[in-house]
Formats: C-alpha cells, structure tokens, sequence
C-alpha cells in the first residue's frame, strides 16, 4: 500500500482485511489480492476518499485497468473486490449504498488449460528419480496432486495428521478455511509410505515438523518451490502443452469425467462450492452423451443409407 493513500482510507482497509481474514476466513492470498486491488482503485481516486466514491469513479478505473492492458479475469476480479468492499461499508454504516453494485463483471471466456492426456500423466509422473529422498517426495506429491486434485496450495498444506493410509483418503482445507475428505488411491498411498519412511526422516534431522512434504532444510515445501519442480518434471518427460500444479488438478477431473463419473461427485472433490465453476467440464459429458447415444439409441448407428434417406 502507497504512502500517498489517505489514512482514513488505510485505516478503512485494514479493517477491511481483519474483517476477510477473522470473519470470513479467507485465505491469505485471496485477502491480499482484495487488498491490492482496493488500494489500487483508491490511488486511481488521486485523493478523494473512497467514502465519497460514486459509480461513474468505478466505471473510469474499469476503464484505466481496461486501456492499461489488464486481462478481463483481472478486471473481473478487481470489481469484484470493490463491491465485496463496499458491501462491508455499507454494513458498517459507513456509505449509503454501494456504488460497484450496477456495475457489471467483463464476460470472461471460461476455457481449460492445456489438457494433458493419461500417457502425459503417466510420463511426468515417471520423471523423479526414486532411489534419491528428493525424488521420493517429488513422486509422492506428485502422485498426491494427481490422485486427490488437489490445489497447490493444499497440497504444500497437508499435514501428517490429514492422512489416513489404512483407510486411503486425506483431508483437505480449502478455500474459506472449508475441510473436505478426497479419496486416495493405491499408487499415491504407496508413494507416500514410502517417502515418509525413506526420505522424510533424513530432511528432518532428527528434528520435528507436522508438515507432510519437507525440504532438505527440514521446512515445508513451498507453492514456487514445487512449481520449479513440476516445470522441471514436465520439460524432462517432453511434455508439450505447458504444465502447472493446477494442469494436474484439471487433467483429475478431466479424467474421472471421462472415466464415468459425474459432475456433482468432481465437484465434491475438487471443491467447488458452486456446481458452475465445475461446469468448465462439461464439454466432456456432452462427448460422452453423443459416444452413447451413437453407440446405444437404435436409430443412431446404422450405417447403410437408409432407402428413405434423401439425397442430398
């Protein structure tokens, strides 16, 4: 936050940020991305405190994130701090109404990332080197993203106590502090005993940490440090499309969809509070829908030229 910012208007967001954090439990990037984009649009003001702000001071900051080349995801997201913003003032009492309300969001056009494929999956998951404790975490995590679709920040998250090998699932906090238990497979339970019997102990020295994934200097693995790693992976296995720890999260959904399952059980386990953010997906099921619909309905399959058939 600049120095510049009135100190009403600091004060105002740093209650602000307690009321995220304390209240509403968000997590602390998300608390810091609000506060970023508040004090962004308050130096825009050039003075005037934001109590006096109206809705023609917000659509001209739109517009300036707009000419200054802000992607529409970022503008969405600066709006959408305003009025969560304002909102709060308005509860307080300290504005009459909530001048970023009219406004509408940039439409965003919802896409995936580059999607990877099983044999893309299969090879990165292949890159660590198994008989060094460095690549029995990595192989550990690795499988641990991939089985539970986890976000990356859960994932350097997990303590020892939210894993329940005998049983195979884990339990994940994630966004607004909201606990869910993913199901974990054979592969990734497998590689998790091992890394907490071979490796884990070593990064430790002797020492003592609830965190399940340690570095060399026996402190947990960051969000940048495990991204290194994966880019790394993805390079050696010669893997094309690019590839972040939130490429693993979607290639989960997307192959459990293509495997059967459906919308309302990915959403559980990815976590989504609302169904639509999951619907991203749902180009696979509408695949699937016409593979079983030519494969099953009596009239979709035939293959000679029905005699009734015009030509065209």
């Amino acid at each position: 936050m600049r120095d510049e910012l009135k100190e009403t208007d600091q004060n105002m967001i740093k209650d602000f940020v307690d009321f995220l954090s304390v209240e509403r439990r968000h997590s602390h990037n998300t608390v810091m991305a609000y506060s970023h984009d508040i004090a962004r649009f308050m130096e825009f003001l050039n003075g005037a405190t934001a109590l006096n702000a109206a809705s023609s001071d917000i659509r001209a900051f739109m517009l300036r994130l707009d000419q200054d080349g802000l992607s529409a995801r970022s503008q969405a997201r600066c709006l959408s701090s305003l009025k969560s913003f304002y909102k709060y003032l308005l509860n307080e009492n300290l504005v009459a109404e909530n001048p970023a309300d009219i406004l509408e969001s940039p439409k965003l056009w919802r896409r995936l990332p580059g999607i990877l494929s099983i044999r893309d999956v299969d090879a990165l998951l292949s890159c660590p080197d198994e008989s060094k404790p460095d690549g029995k975490r990595n192989k550990a995590m690795l499988e641990v993203l991939y089985a539970a679709g986890l976000r990356v920040t859960e994932l350097v998250s997990l303590k020892l106590n939210d894993l329940n090998l005998e049983v195979g699932y884990l339990k994940s906090m994630g966004k607004g502090s909201k606990e869910r238990l993913v199901p974990l497979g054979k592969k990734a339970q497998n590689a998790v005993r091992l890394y907490i019997r071979d490796a884990r102990p070593g990064f430790l020295k002797k020492g003592d940490s609830p965190d399940l994934f340690i570095t060399r200097r026996g402190t947990r693995m960051t969000r940048q440090g495990f991204w290194k790693i994966i880019k790394a992976y993805a390079s050696k296995a010669g893997i094309k499309v690019s590839v972040s720890p939130h490429t693993l999260r979607h290639a989960f959904a997307t192959h459990l969809l293509e495997g059967g399952a459906d919308l309302r059980s990915v959403q559980a386990m990815l976590g989504h509070a609302d169904i639509s953010t999951t619907q991203i997906y749902t180009h696979i099921l509408q695949r699937q829908m016409k593979d079983i619909f030519d494969k099953c309905h009596p009239r979709a399959g035939i293959k000679q030229k029905d005699a009734n058939e015009p030509d065209l």
